[in-house]
């Protein structure tokens, strides 16, 4: 069988004994969520990268803390969650409001127009982080309750209660509060 061909499980199992093909394998079955994850958390190409780049590098030291409790993807975000967290610690900083590139979005301004999207986007901005981190895992990549919360480390009621008020925020702030 094609290591191509091996599910998750195996892979991991491989990649924790030191296979690096397995590894890059599971990295590129997952590059591209985590990316978009990053992105939409940050709102910043590149902070991205910088994110990005951290949370690899600690993938590959930590492959073998992996447990498989969730998806492989989860875990990843989990640990770009925590590597954005250290960034705003040591930059001292609440909320980013910095330039988006919209190109990145192609998909998105197929389904709604572009206006539309940019403010979509800058109200995301403007949220605290926790609501954002939520809302994100909720709504664009489709996360459960349970999910989320081992992602962000809290309670499952806190998870609800911050997606409740990130919606409210949003739609309060979209269009003028319609």
């Amino acid at each position: 069988m094609n290591l191509e061909d091996q599910n998750e499980e195996k892979l991991i199992a491989r990649a924790k004994d030191g296979d690096k093909y397995a590894f890059e394998m599971l990295i590129g079955r997952n590059l591209s969520i985590l990316k978009g994850y990053i992105l939409k958390l940050t709102c910043n190409k590149d902070l991205t990268e910088e994110i990005l780049q951290e949370t690899l590098l600690s993938a590959v030291i930590h492959i073998d803390s992996f447990t498989s409790k969730a998806k492989f993807s989860t875990w990843l975000i989990k640990i770009a969650t925590n590597k954005y967290k250290d960034y705003l610690r040591r930059n001292k900083e609440t909320d980013i409001l910095l330039d988006i590139i919209p190109s990145s979005y192609s998909l998105e301004e197929e389904i709604i127009n572009k206006e539309e999207l940019e403010e979509v986007l800058e109200i995301l901005k403007s949220m605290s982080n926790d609501k954002r981190v939520v809302f994100i895992l909720k709504h664009y990549y489709g996360y459960s309750y349970e999910e989320i919360s081992a992602v962000v480390n809290c309670p499952v009621g806190t998870v609800r209660s911050r997606l409740h008020y990130g919606i409210k925020e949003i739609l309060s702030k979209f269009k003028g509060g319609r």
